[in-house]
């Protein structure tokens, strides 16, 4: 059985930054400390599982967090709402959003202020979609599929302009976006592609991929939308796939009758996971490893200036990343 790793694939720079700020912090705390984060960090059970081992706390409401305490709001991003409740329980609040998501966010807030309408295209639910709506809910609505159209409650056709969650399948958001502008031909549309560029990569190396082998394996968490979609993508080309968050979760029957096989991983999901999926299957069924060079995405997030303050008040040393 021949097994190809997609390029790229795994931790892009967004969950980077945050991993990285979560080991930051927790190195910088105080014994008698806790260090609580709004909603998961990021979207893969082992990342969480590691910071919970080493004491931090997520939580679902603000209003869970002790008066005083210190809190980090998820790379999915929050919104005014919940910065302003953590500002009235007095909260040391250390921003982990991705910088591209603050895009999106800072799109809703200068539409908004210019009197738009805005359609936001992704998952109601989603953590990020909640986030962005929550800077403009009087003229935000929120588009998960086509059926969603007529049902638009729309003031001014003129007066239009889409935005999108940056994790979404591009396929999927661009058959939105096309039955958008055929049925409101003046929508606006963002300076810039709203989806990420990780999600972008990771979609378009499974794309070019997945029709040449017979099986793909997804390393990620189910409530991961990009790896949800990575899965998606090569159904769709016909080839079986799978979501697992590593190699506990195997079905040696998928593995039947395949000859070929190809590995990726969601942008939130560790690549010791990827490696301990590759090892097992030399190992156990006959795999051959065929490598591949790995692809320099070239980005990279700063830290945010709160946080270096907050360290530096601490005079720490930071522990490695969980890669």
């Amino acid at each position: 059985m021949r097994i190809t790793l997609a390029n790229p694939r795994g931790f892009c720079a967004g969950v980077n930054m945050a991993v990285d700020m979560i080991d930051r912090l927790l190195d910088a705390m105080e014994t008698d400390e806790q260090l609580y984060v709004y909603h998961e960090i990021v979207h893969n059970k082992h990342v969480i599982h590691r910071f919970e081992e080493r004491g931090a706390i997520f939580v679902d409401s603000i209003e869970e967090i002790p008066t005083g305490s210190v809190v980090v709001f998820s790379a999915h991003g929050v919104s005014p709402a919940i910065r302003e409740a953590a500002e009235n329980r007095n909260l040391t609040a250390i921003d982990a959003t991705c910088p591209l998501v603050t895009k999106v966010h800072a799109e809703a807030k200068r539409y908004a202020q210019q009197g738009k309408q805005i359609l936001l295209i992704g998952h109601r639910n989603h953590q990020e979609v909640v986030g962005t709506k929550g800077e403009a809910p009087d003229c935000t609505q929120v588009v998960e599929s086509l059926e969603d159209i007529p049902k638009l409650q729309i003031d001014d056709p003129d007066n239009l302009v889409y935005l999108t969650q940056t994790t979404l399948s591009t396929d999927d958001a661009n058959h939105i976006i096309e039955a958008l502008k055929d049925t409101f031909p003046a929508i606006k549309s963002p300076p810039s592609d709203d989806i990420c560029y990780a999600t972008t990569n990771r979609q378009k190396a499974v794309n070019e991929s997945a029709a040449d082998v017979d099986l793909v394996l997804v390393i990620g968490s189910d409530n991961s939308s990009n790896s949800i979609r990575l899965t998606e993508i090569a159904q769709t080309l016909g080839t079986p796939a799978y979501l697992l968050d590593d190699v506990s979760q195997l079905n040696t029957q998928w593995l039947e009758n395949v000859n070929s096989l190809l590995i990726t991983s969601g942008a939130s999901a560790p690549e010791r996971f990827v490696t301990e999926l590759i090892d097992h299957l030399v190992e156990h069924h006959e795999g051959e490893f065929i490598q591949t060079p790995v692809v320099d995405e070239g980005m990279f997030f700063s830290m945010p200036q709160s946080l270096q303050t907050f360290i530096d008040s601490r005079n720490v040393t930071v522990q490695g990343q969980d890669q």
